[in-house]
């Protein structure tokens, strides 16, 4: 029965539990040793100690005396406690020190009865039997004089194969019976598991020494098979046969056969010998000397090219030169099997659905080789295009390697996808991987970590695609012959439209040229009012919905044919998604339009200049811009307020832009970064001092200096193809960015009027709408 409540401090234990009679060392932690000393201070050295739960405060302890209080032989603070009775745990009350102070009422033990002695009896034989197993004689002895059924059970405490959350359950029984009941049938559970796995163990035992011999026997059988003369033991032979018959380089076959003498003196149980079998596999499934033939018709590859692609010349024009000169060394003896040097490294680097990817196969069908292609995008691993060494467990060949194997020759053609998004952590960088193997000069020679051989990649070409650049380190992108894909024009897209897309989506769509089709015009207001895109992906998503809706009325009952024409398009695919917003977003002063290149291609940039009142010349930006973007946008108002009057701004024009700023450039939720909105910013400041709105048709993009110099930038033409997507029709460029207009389609060019300016005041003087003339009133 419960007796009365003492006051006490509480020591919290996280890793056990302590039961009544235990007698146990203890390391002082600071809360720990903060239960200690308030115990101490009250004159007394009991305590309370209970269990640390996760989810609640335990209900039960033990009080318990500080028998001592030192340190371990590490140093730490330690003490040795004394477990006394059970108790209650009730309210907190307040106590001195900084540890938890809580009522505990001392708890008698219950249920000793005739039952609990029987129940005594039958755990003391089990733990005697668990003690002999462990040959803990000294302790078998001062356990069997023990005759107390409540002390019997708590001894449980010392336990090892018991859990905390079962010796906490014992803390929380009052009953001794109900406590002997519990371990009886623990106990018995583990005497079993102990006998299952003695048993195991020596099956385990037998095993091993039956495996010894078997070794042992083996190595005498081909000690006495070699005396006489007999051959190689069965199985190693036909890898021997394999590498003899096998057409590969010399110091292949060399290693090759060093591997084959150390799998003939290796054990078929030992697990070197399975590395063994698998390393000779996969080298020997190599094409070591297997090569296809170049196709030698240059006109028949470019009808290959033209025939996949529409548009992409510099690519075509690329694939075919490569052809030209494979043509003239075979005629003149000058291509060898082999060969350095006849393979090519190129980057195709361009927004999304340009047809970057699929272009790497028409390529290996233009030149008659195999094509195989290696996804890279979100490699993080230098082993993925290395290989694994052999010594770990599971180890395979880099992705290169799988590719030669899988293509079955030594100069296919292997598109590197998206090498843009190679990443690297801890486990190295693939990007420095990829180094070796796209350099033409090294990569005769690349060693895999796996073969640890010589391969000869000199005659592969290697075509790798990317969005951005500026992810590629330098020293990789030098190694590539760059080919910018910058986006098609509009007519582009209808004719890619009219001759790939839509006979693919009405095959898809399981209709005939009798039940559908889709007019010019229609394609076109596709490609500029519902998709503002550089690719035709978009595109295509739309015309495989319209399809999908024509095969959807037909099973309906409608008759045949469907016609999509323009009046159609918002029946079938949504209404216009896109439309001209320049001259509307540039109706008051203070909006300029930009030009920007993105990793989705190029896209105009709308610059928003707003004053504040106050007498402050603080500058705010707000769009996400980066920090060369922020530094355009100080240089730019440090031009105006320094040359207003060449600009012609007077002094109260001058004023507005003397005082708090605000510049924006939406949308808030896209990163934008780079020097080319200068001329930009600079023409909304003057824009918004004058108040005189931009012309809704002009375009412009170029570094401004301070002396207001227009210096060059980059993605010319991808940013007059988003001019032109946006219905723009003026643009302004760097005059030094003229020789870039070379790449720009002739239909860009004749749609828009390109002015070529050297000073932002040639902007500035023309982009701006006239100041209207003041009214004049003649007195009658």
């Amino acid at each position: 029965m419960d007796q009365t409540p003492q006051r006490l401090p509480v020591l919290f234990l996280s890793d056990g539990v302590l039961l009544p009679g235990m007698v146990v060392p203890i390391e002082l932690d600071e809360a720990a040793q903060a239960a200690v000393d308030a115990a101490r201070s009250e004159g007394g050295d009991q305590l309370l100690v209970a269990p640390r739960l996760e989810d609640r405060y335990a209900s039960y302890g033990v009080t318990a005396t500080i028998e001592k209080v030192g340190r371990f032989r590490g140093g730490s603070a330690a003490a040795v406690l004394r477990a006394g009775g059970r108790a209650r745990i009730g309210s907190g009350v307040t106590g001195p020190g900084a540890a938890l102070w809580v009522e505990a009422t001392p708890v008698d033990d219950e249920g000793v009865t005739a039952r609990a002695d029987e129940l005594a009896a039958e755990y003391k034989k089990l733990v005697v039997a668990v003690l002999q197993r462990r040959e803990a004689w000294q302790i078998v002895d001062s356990f069997t004089a023990l005759t107390d059924p409540a002390v019997i059970a708590d001894t449980a405490g010392y336990a090892p194969y018991l859990s905390t959350d079962r010796k906490r359950e014992l803390l929380e029984t009052p009953s001794v019976e109900h406590r002997l009941e519990l371990l009886v049938e623990w106990t018995q559970e583990y005497l079993a598991e102990l006998e299952v796995s003695e048993k195991i163990s020596e099956d385990v035992r037998e095993s091993v020494e039956k495996n010894q011999r078997e070794f042992l026997l083996r190595q005498q059988l081909a000690a006495i098979r070699k005396e006489l003369g007999e051959g190689e033991p069965e199985g190693t032979d036909d890898y021997r046969t394999r590498v003899e018959a096998a057409d590969v380089p010399d110091e292949v076959r060399a290693a090759l056969l060093r591997e084959v003498d150390r799998l003939e003196r290796a054990s078929d149980q030992s697990p070197e010998s399975s590395y063994i079998r698998t390393w000779l596999d996969t080298v020997l499934d190599l094409p070591w000397s297997t090569r296809t033939q170049d196709a030698t018709d240059v006109t028949a590859a470019r009808a290959v090219l033209d025939a996949d692609h529409h548009g992409l010349d510099d690519v075509k024009d690329r694939i075919v030169e490569h052809l030209a000169v494979r043509a003239r060394r075979a005629e003149r003896g000058l291509e060898v099997v082999g060969g350095r040097g006849s393979g090519a490294v190129v980057l195709l680097a361009g927004p999304p659905g340009v047809g970057k990817t699929s272009l790497g196969e028409s390529v290996a069908r233009a030149l008659g080789r195999k094509f195989v292609r290696v996804a890279l995008g979100g490699v993080r691993d230098e082993a993925e295009i290395r290989g694994h060494r052999r010594t770990y467990v599971g180890a395979l060949p880099g992705r290169i390697v799988r590719a030669i194997k899988e293509a079955g020759s030594m100069n296919p053609v292997v598109l590197l996808d998206e090498v843009d998004k190679v990443g690297s952590d801890y486990r190295g960088d693939p990007a420095a991987a990829l180094l070796e193997v796209l350099d033409p000069a090294q990569n005769h020679t690349f060693r895999d970590h796996y073969l640890e051989l010589d391969l000869d990649l000199s005659d592969v070409l290697f075509i790798a695609t990317a969005n951005v650049l500026e992810t590629i380190p330098p020293a990789l992108l030098d190694r590539m012959e760059l080919v910018t894909i910058d986006g098609y024009t509009e007519d582009d897209k209808v004719a890619i439209a009219r001759d790939f897309l839509v006979p693919r989506q009405r095959e898809r769509a399981a209709l005939g040229e009798d039940e559908v089709s889709v007019t010019e015009e229609a394609l076109r207001r596709l490609a500029t009012d519902h998709t503002r895109e550089a690719g035709v992906r978009q595109l295509e998503r739309l015309i495989a919905k319209a399809f999908r809706k024509v095969a959807t009325r037909l099973a309906s009952g409608e008759e045949a044919p469907v016609v999509v024409d323009e009046p159609r398009l918002k029946d079938l695919v949504g209404r216009a998604r896109f439309t001209p917003e320049a001259h509307e977003r540039t109706s008051v002063p203070g909006v300029a339009t930009g030009l920007a290149v993105t990793g989705m291609g190029g896209d105009v940039l709308y610059i928003e200049a707003s004053s504040l009142p106050g007498d402050t010349t603080r500058l705010d930006l707000t769009g996400q811009l980066g920090d060369v973007m922020k530094e355009s946008a100080q240089i730019a108002l440090t031009y105006v307020r320094s040359h207003a009057a060449e600009l012609g701004l007077d002094e109260a024009a001058l004023a507005s832009l003397t005082g708090p700023l605000h510049l924006h450039v939406p949308a808030g939720a896209v990163p934008k970064d780079g020097p080319s909105a200068g001329v930009t910013m600079t023409t909304a400041l003057v824009s918004l001092a004058t108040g005189r709105n931009v012309r809704g048709e002009v375009g412009m993009t170029g570094e401004v200096s301070l002396t207001g110099r227009v210096l060059p930038i980059g993605g010319v033409k991808q940013k007059l193809l988003a001019a032109q997507r946006a219905g723009l029709t003026e643009v302004y460029l760097p005059a030094r960015n003229e020789p870039d207009l070379d790449d720009v389609p002739a239909e860009v060019l004749e749609a828009l009027t390109v002015h070529l300016v050297a000073d932002v005041r040639q902007i500035v003087a023309t982009a701006l709408e006239p100041a209207e003339a003041p009214t004049v009133t003649t007195a009658a």
